[in-house]
């Protein structure tokens, strides 16, 4: 296939050629010029990944073949992990001293639908130090950052402490199958994962559970409404006992992500005006926190439809099994994985406090597997899935230097795990 161009010498609206050091943070030398990590960011980007479950997505047949010829073209092993037909995770491997200790870096290679945006979502550009287009900050450029600093190692002929993997996954933006198929008996000391968190060290985030609740009436001429039951009305009493319910949320929270929250997102009742509705339904968003049972949680809500039932005549509501159950993440801030990425990021002179993130990944499904996962990447959430996507260029080097370093420095025999 013909590879997608990239950006190696353009130059942004100012005329400054977009070439700088990357620095090694330890030793203070130079390591790789930037802007190999920017190119590959920039092809990145120029293909179109779009999840195929959106209406826009041709899927991620054509950059998991770039990514594979990547790291094939350097020597790299590298190897495909169907997870659907035609869209491949691929996984590639730098072995290490040790074969039987691992540490995976992982990434997402999907997208978002590109619909709404407002620059042009495949045509790369850098303006005022930023990288525009879609995927560039959810999570092509950590996946950039982190194919080179596997490839820098390659070239080096740098033999680091453990095995490293860098697994590239599909189907992140709908269902994590891909990061589901990786955990099929993995084992691993650590993994790091790209999603965007402006380089801060990421321990705790919120899980997720989505479900649907559906309110049966009886339908009847709007003129003769006594003859029928109003799925619409007796489904409001049901939103306002449970936003009534979501407001004890608040007296539970998280000492990194604070309460647990709960939005009705969607709401769908009625054929006409002039007709009874017999039928409403709505969609619950619930962000789980650490400890918290998707089944706890869902039995909670029965109980309250059941009292609800009890106190009001007609009224049938249902809760149908949930469309997502998504673990929340929590990994020691004194394992041996955190404390290394916190000394790291805090010799580069980022912050390496420890925090947590309201948003899901496919960390924690690498987390349940029993891999102690951080979330580390370039990039600010509040630019991922937006109409003007972007992740600044400093952001990405700094990425590929830390996780260079981590994959060098992490030693865990030389650690006292807690």
């Amino acid at each position: 296939m013909e590879l997608p161009q990239t950006l190696a010498n353009l130059k942004s609206p100012s005329g400054e050629q977009q070439r700088r050091s990357t620095v090694n943070p330890r030793s203070g030398s130079e390591i790789l010029m930037a802007s190999d990590v920017i190119d590959t960011l920039a092809a990145l980007v120029r293909i179109n990944s779009v999840n195929s479950a959106y209406e826009d997505g041709p899927g991620e047949r054509e950059i998991a073949t770039w990514i594979f010829d990547f790291f094939e073209r350097r020597g790299i092993e590298v190897r495909e992990q169907e997870v659907f037909a035609g869209r491949p995770n691929v996984i590639a491997r730098v072995p290490g001293r040790d074969p039987t200790r691992r540490i995976i870096l992982e990434a997402h290679m999907d997208t978002v639908s590109a619909k709404g945006m407002t620059v042009p979502p495949f045509e790369p550009r850098i303006e005022n130090g930023k990288l525009h287009g879609r995927g560039s900050c959810d999570t092509k450029a950590g996946l950039a950052a982190m194919m080179h600093a596997l490839a820098a190692l390659h070239a080096e002929r740098r033999r680091p402490p453990c095995d490293v993997w860098l697994a590239a996954v599909v189907d992140e933006e709908h269902s994590f199958r891909g990061v589901v198929e990786l955990c099929e008996g993995l084992t691993a000391d650590a993994a790091i994962v790209a999603e965007p968190t402006q380089m801060r060290v990421v321990v705790a985030s919120k899980g997720v559970l989505r479900w649907r609740i559906i309110v049966r009436g009886r339908a009847a001429h709007s003129s003769k409404p006594h003859l029928g039951v109003n799925a619409i009305t007796h489904m409001a009493r049901v939103v306002l006992a449970i936003d009534e319910e979501h407001r004890r949320l608040a007296s539970t929270s998280h000492p990194l992500l604070g309460p647990a929250t709960c939005n009705v997102g969607l709401i769908h009742g009625g054929r006409q005006v002039n007709f009874v509705p017999d039928e409403c339904a709505i969609v619950i968003d619930r962000r789980l926190l650490p400890g918290e049972s998707a089944d706890a949680v869902l039995a909670g809500y029965q109980s309250l439809l059941t009292a609800l039932a009890a106190s009001h005549r007609d009224l049938d509501a249902v809760m149908e099994p949930p469309m997502l159950i998504d673990d929340a993440l929590e990994t020691p801030s004194d394992s041996a994985p955190a404390r290394l990425a916190s000394e790291l990021l805090s010799e580069m002179g980022l912050d390496g406090t420890p925090a947590g993130v309201p948003f899901g990944s496919d960390a924690s499904k690498l987390s349940r597997q029993g891999v102690p996962s951080l979330i580390i990447g370039p990039g600010s959430i509040d630019q991922a899935h937006a109409a003007v996507e972007y992740v600044e260029i400093d952001q990405v080097e700094k990425a590929f230097s830390f996780y260079r370093e981590f994959i060098l420095r992490f030693d865990p025999p030389t650690w006292n795990h807690p």
